[in-house]
């Protein structure tokens, strides 16, 4: 049976030292999380190539939609660049047109500007209308990954799509179930959709800083990485694994 594998996405050096202490098997190296990741700092790249798990970008310029014009996708070619001297494993990149569908120009640019890194498709594919066919795309592109909710809100609303998803993949690319996904409900999601890799942010609520949220320095609903949520998850996947090989 094919080894569960958990990826986590983290937006500061403290959450990459929580994935590393946990025992995360990838990093999503994101800022802005809340706004659902945008492209990391420099800094924070090269910290987290050194953190020995592997760690992969976000590119992504601006919050909003996934279609890019010329002046932004300059700017995700010079990310990818950043990424690559700062000795990443990989990036995560998505493009969609205004039509709804998967912008291939645009993508297998990215791709071959991140040529030799590994690649992320990500939930850019939870907006187009036919996934199925992004699928294929991805594929032709030479994606490793897609993270996918099904195109619904979170993981367990789409489980029958992901199923569908993971069927028609057919090992060719790995579909990787993300948003909403915890220990409470990972187990029953690998058993209805033959998914075993998980994307999750495996955090927990801080108490707000009223000062710092008074002068927006922080967020009333800052939230942390933790250690032992990802310890924790890591459990439930080795179950789902079975045993080890001797």
């Amino acid at each position: 049976m094919m080894r569960a594998t958990l990826e986590v996405c983290v937006d500061t050096l403290e959450g990459v030292e929580a994935c590393v202490e946990g025992g995360a098997d990838r990093i999503e190296l994101c800022s802005a999380l809340p706004l659902g990741g945008l492209t990391p700092s420099y800094g924070l790249m090269r910290a987290a190539a050194g953190c020995g798990v592997p760690a992969y970008a976000m590119i992504r310029p601006r919050q909003g939609d996934f279609c890019f014009g010329a002046r932004e996708f300059a700017l995700m070619v010079d990310d990818i660049a950043a990424a690559r001297d700062a000795g990443l494993a990989g990036v995560v990149l998505g493009a969609a047109t205004a039509d709804g569908i998967l912008d291939v120009q645009t993508l297998a640019a990215l791709c071959e500007a991140s040529a030799g890194m590994g690649r992320t498709l990500h939930r850019v594919i939870d907006t187009v209308e036919d996934r199925l066919a992004a699928i294929e795309t991805a594929v032709a592109l030479g994606f490793e990954r897609i993270l996918t909710s099904g195109g619904a809100l979170t993981v367990p609303e789409g489980q029958g799509a992901l199923a569908a998803m993971h069927t028609h993949a057919d090992a060719r690319i790995e579909i990787m179930a993300g948003s909403g996904v915890s220990t409470e409900n990972v187990e029953a999601i690998a058993r209805s959709t033959g998914i075993r890799s998980f994307h999750a942010s495996c955090s927990e609520a801080l108490a707000a800083d009223d000062g710092l949220a008074r002068f927006g320095f922080t967020s009333p609903e800052e939230r942390r990485t933790s250690a032992r949520r990802i310890r924790e998850m890591k459990a439930v996947l080795q179950r789902i694994s079975g045993p080890k090989e001797t």
